[in-house]
């Protein structure tokens, strides 16, 4: 099976939500994480170092889409073949976070991933804590997996397994050398679980909650430690009810198989209470 994602290098680019006051979202990101917010279009777009996030009127918690950059216009054209390949109708995308090129493709759940090479932005400077990853809920995590593994080249690094009686409940799938990019929980609902950013060592995310606890934002969940991807986490959730996730030491792979967890408690938090899904 080819890696066509991973050989790319594909990556969480900019992520792109709806919000019935996306001026309030705006600002809300701007100060807690960090970041500038400048009107964009009839949305708004915050910036912050490696972390962008696009707000535009509509649902609560809705998803406009995912951007996932890649390492160079080759790889976006490598990428697009594979999806006309696999049948998957890619789509021409227009955007000013990518160059001319980028393309979008729908996954089984109706969520938009769009596909393309960023140009090089000028530093930013504040906290680290590039936006790293999302994760979805699903009532079909096979027909999930699929779409990302078998039709655009994701990689799968651990899945969560429910026992006895074997079922799927979470893959973590990965499109470099990260953890996961794309994570899928088994549940009762389709959509956005949360998304995440990536602050690199413990101390980094200390500052982080640091800066949350100076705004009186509290931790919904964590600090604690996951068991697939061994990394460091701490949520909280913004005034529209998106989780959001610090994280660190998130593990880097270069060649293992792909694990399976048995679905407890303690697969989700080494350390302690967890937040299972279903």
């Amino acid at each position: 099976m080819t890696l066509t994602a991973v050989k790319a290098g594909a990556f969480t680019h900019h992520l792109h939500h709806t919000s019935p006051d996306p001026e309030r979202l705006a600002k809300f990101y701007a100060d807690t994480m960090e970041m500038t917010a400048e009107k964009h279009g009839a949305g708004w777009l915050v910036r912050g170092p490696g972390r962008r996030m696009i707000f535009t009127k509509g649902a609560v918690n809705g998803l406009g889409h995912i951007g996932m950059g890649v390492r160079d216009k080759e790889s976006v054209l490598d990428l697009k073949v594979r999806a006309e390949t696999e049948g998957l109708s890619p789509k021409l995308f227009g955007t000013e976070l990518f160059s001319a090129g980028a393309f979008s493709v729908t996954d089984p759940d109706g969520n938009l991933i769009v596909f393309g090479h960023a140009p090089e932005e000028k530093p930013v400077k504040g906290v680290r804590g590039p936006l790293q990853h999302v994760t979805f809920a699903t009532q079909d995590i096979a027909r999930f997996q699929a779409f990302y593994v078998d039709k655009l080249g994701f990689a799968v690094s651990d899945t969560v397994i429910r026992q006895p009686d074997g079922k799927v409940m979470t893959v973590f799938m990965r499109s470099n050398h990260e953890h996961h990019t794309i994570g899928v929980f088994f549940q009762n609902r389709t959509g956005v679980d949360h998304h995440s950013y990536e602050a690199g060592e413990w101390g980094v995310m200390k500052d982080w909650c640091d800066r949350f606890g100076d705004r009186h934002i509290k931790l919904d969940w964590g600090p604690g430690r996951h068991g697939p991807g061994n990394n460091l986490f701490a949520f909280i959730t913004d005034p529209d009810g998106n989780w959001i996730e610090i994280s660190a030491e998130l593990e880097i792979i270069y060649d293992r198989p792909a694990k399976v967890w048995p679905h407890e408690e303690r697969t989700l938090n080494l350390w302690g209470m967890s937040k299972l899904r279903a």
